[in-house]
C-alpha cells in the first residue's frame, strides 16, 4: 500500500541548508531523509515538491537514505540568490548536497523532468562523487518539447471544486497518460505544489543547459521516459542520440503505457526499475 503524504512527511528527518550568504533572509533549502544505506538524492519536477516522488521513496528507503529537497523556490524551500536561472540553482542545490552528504561520500542522483535538468548540473558540479545519475523524463537537450494539448485555466478566484477539476484535466493533459490513474492523491498533490511554486522554470526544458553540463559528468548515466510521455512526443530516439553523442554508453530505457509522471502513475515498474539500475543489495532498513 502507497504511504499517504502526510505520513512520509511525519516519518522523514528535517535538514535545512542556506540558500547563500543570507540564507537566513531568504528562507532555507529544506531537504527530508529516511531510511539507512548508501544516499540517493530525489530531484522533484518544476511546479513540483518532494510529494513528486511519494510513491517510490519508501521502496528506495530499504536500501538507501533517501534525500529528497524541495528544490529553491518551491514547496517548503526559499528562493534561491540572484536571478532566476538553472546555474543559479545547480550552485545552491550542489552545495546543499554538500552540506547534507559530506564530501567524497558516494551518492546516486535522480531527477525528474525539471529535476532531472538540476541533477545532471549539479553531478557536473559535484565530479567523481556521483555514482549513478538517472534522468526521468528530462529536457535540456536543446530539443523542443512536442506540441501539448490546452490546459485549464487555474486561478485563484475559482472555487476548491472547480480547482480540483481544472487540476485533474491538466494532470490528464500532460503528466499521466491514463486518466483512471488521476487518483485524488495526485490532484492533492498537484493542487498544493502549484499554489506553492515561486521559481519560474521559463525556457529551461527547451534549453540546452543540461546537454552543456553532460561532458563534465563522470557518472553512469540512465535516462528513462515513458512511452506515452506528452513532452517527448514521437522524439525519444532522438533525444537517445543526443545524449548518445555525448556518452555513447548512455542507458536509455523506455517505461511502455505510461506518461510524464512515470513514477507515480506506474510507480511499481518504475521502483523496480531504478532499484535494479541501483544494484541493490540486502535491505538496510526495515
Amino acid at each position: 500500500m502507497i504511504d499517504s503524504i502526510a505520513h512520509l512527511d511525519a516519518l522523514a528527518t528535517r535538514c535545512p541548508t542556506a540558500l547563500g550568504a543570507d540564507g537566513g533572509a531568504r528562507g532555507d533549502l529544506l531537504w527530508r531523509l529516511w531510511g539507512a544505506g548508501p544516499p540517493v538524492v530525489l530531484f522533484h519536477g518544476g511546479s513540483g515538491s518532494w510529494t513528486h516522488w511519494a510513491r517510490n521513496i519508501m521502496p528506495l528507503a530499504r536500501y538507501f537514505t533517501v534525500w529528497a529537497p524541495d528544490l529553491p523556490g518551491f514547496g517548503d524551500s526559499g528562493m534561491p540568490p540572484g536571478e532566476m536561472s538553472a546555474d543559479t540553482m545547480a550552485d545552491v542545490v550542489s552545495s546543499g548536497l554538500d552540506d547534507v552528504v559530506t564530501p567524497p561520500t558516494p551518492v546516486d542522483l535522480i531527477g525528474f523532468s525539471f529535476g532531472a535538468i538540476i541533477a545532471g548540473m549539479v553531478a557536473a558540479r559535484q565530479g567523481a562523487r556521483v555514482r549513478t545519475l538517472v534522468l526521468l523524463g528530462t529536457g535540456g537537450l536543446g530539443l523542443p518539447t512536442s506540441a501539448i494539448p490546452p490546459l485549464a485555466r487555474v486561478a485563484s478566484d475559482m472555487t476548491v471544486a472547480e480547482l480540483r477539476t481544472a487540476h485533474r484535466r491538466n494532470l490528464a493533459a500532460v503528466m499521466i497518460a491514463d486518466p483512471a490513474k488521476v487518483d485524488d492523491a495526485a490532484v492533492d498533490a498537484q493542487m498544493e505544489n502549484v499554489r506553492r511554486a515561486r521559481f519560474k522554470i521559463g525556457d529551461i526544458p527547451t534549453s540546452d543547459d543540461l546537454l552543456r553540463a553532460l561532458p563534465r559528468v563522470r557518472a553512469r548515466v540512465v535516462a528513462l521516459w515513458g512511452d506515452r510521455d506528452v513532452f517527448a512526443g514521437t522524439s525519444i530516439e532522438r533525444r537517445r542520440a543526443v545524449l548518445r553523442a555525448v556518452d555513447p554508453d548512455v542507458d536509455v530505457r523506455v517505461i511502455a503505457g505510461t506518461g510524464h509522471w512515470a513514477n507515480w502513475e506506474t510507480a511499481d515498474v518504475f521502483n523496480t526499475m531504478l532499484l535494479d539500475v541501483l544494484g541493490v543489495g540486502a535491505p538496510a532498513w526495515p
